[in-house]
């Protein structure tokens, strides 16, 4: 392997579990990393991606060419930190311009201790990922960089996505409440599988109070906020571990409150119904998956991340212990489960982002959706 540099550029080397290997220089933090490879196709919302649990222990590749150009700022992160384990872009900015900028995105990465490369042929990165599949991979950079035997052997060891239970890993550790914007008009307990701060926002501009609740909430825990609503976040790893959510949502289904899920949720929905889920080949991840609502027969552009998908029926419906049960929603490139909903209790669920801080915004009406569901319920 030879590793080159620009300048006096510090060299780095991307390694795939299948031995494939890609040479760059240090973007952020320098050192070693690792975790499962995937790549987004989202041109804009960098900071969101960054900040979403939801990629906890995922080396993320974006396929737009120019990443940081508009820098970092205190208000877009959708979360405290940066989830990520690693970063990987071809040209970052030289340097950031927008007025709404406060630092550059290498110097963020950096103060975070995230690991990431540039320099990298992103384009091949992705279409190997297309045609082998999501996979363990290894960032290496300065003295971290050994003989490439080395490199790959540490790769290979690293823990695997599949079978991962890592939402508790992410959650918050205990309640906060966001209260509604104007007048509060519902009350909703959010289970924290590795919510977006922009979800509870997105309900607090409806009038529902926001009591968002650990992964790890009881039933009782959760209707002790008199919750006129349910929903079950967005979250990281393999749901086929998520045992806990999925009895906690059950119980939430046999009193028959009304509930959305997103993400995760969908993936613990399905679960909860009796379904199954699999892995996809190398998953949705980006701002611009088509998407149709069954229900009404739009096609939505909307934000994904996920790996894993519920194996449900696309074209009957379902008896489930919690009554008949359908798929509400498909992608359009793969055909993939998109979401789900109960028709003889008042529950929903979809696979992607309607929440989406960088848009696009299709899909935001599913929250007024939830607010009906509460609002029959109540009448």
């Amino acid at each position: 392997m030879t590793i080159s540099t620009r300048g006096d550029q510090t060299p780095a080397v991307l390694v795939l579990e299948d031995g494939r290997a890609f040479c760059g220089r240090a973007y952020g933090a320098v050192g070693e990393t690792f975790g499962e490879a995937v790549f987004s196709t989202g041109m804009t919302g960098y900071q969101e991606t960054l900040t979403d649990p939801s990629y906890h222990r995922q080396v993320v590749v974006m396929t737009a060419p120019h990443v940081g150009n508009t820098g970092v700022n205190d208000e877009d992160p959708e979360s405290g930190r940066i989830w990520v384990s690693g970063y990987v872009v071809r040209d970052p900015a030289r340097k950031p311009s927008n007025w709404r900028s406060q630092r550059s995105l290498d110097e963020e990465l950096a103060a975070q201790g995230v690991v990431g490369i540039s320099g990298v042929d992103t384009r091949a990165l992705t279409r190997h990922l297309r045609e082998r599949g999501a996979m363990r991979v290894g960032i290496f950079s300065g003295n971290a960089i050994p003989d490439e035997g080395t490199l790959l052997a540490k790769v290979r060891q690293a823990p695997e996505m599949t079978g991962a239970d890592l939402s508790a890993e992410v959650a918050t550790k205990e309640t906060y409440v966001v209260p509604a914007i104007g007048t509060k008009k519902f009350t909703v307990a959010a289970i924290d599988l590795g919510i977006k701060g922009m979800t509870p926002h997105r309900m607090a501009e409806r009038g529902i109070e926001v009591h968002v609740l650990p992964a790890t909430a009881t039933l009782e825990e959760v209707y002790a906020v008199n919750p006129d609503g349910v929903f079950f976040s967005n979250g990281p790893g393999d749901p086929s571990t998520a045992d806990h959510p999925v009895a906690l949502m059950r119980g939430v289904l046999e009193r028959s409150t009304p509930l959305f899920g997103i993400c995760f949720g969908n993936q613990i929905l399905g679960r909860a119904l009796g379904f199954g889920t699999y892995k996809l080949k190398y998953g949705h991840r980006g701002i611009n998956q088509p998407v149709q609502d069954r229900t009404t027969g739009k096609v939505e552009v909307t934000a994904h991340n996920h790996g894993f998908a519920v194996d449900a029926p696309l074209d009957q419906v379902s008896d489930t212990e919690f009554g008949r049960a359908e798929v509400s929603h498909v992608c359009l490139n793969d055909q993939v489960v998109e979401g789900l909903q109960l028709l003889d209790r008042p529950a929903f669920s979809v696979q992607y982002h309607p929440e989406a801080a960088a848009g696009p915004h299709d899909a935001a009406y599913l929250f007024d959706r939830f607010v009906s569901l509460m609002e029959g319920q109540r009448a």
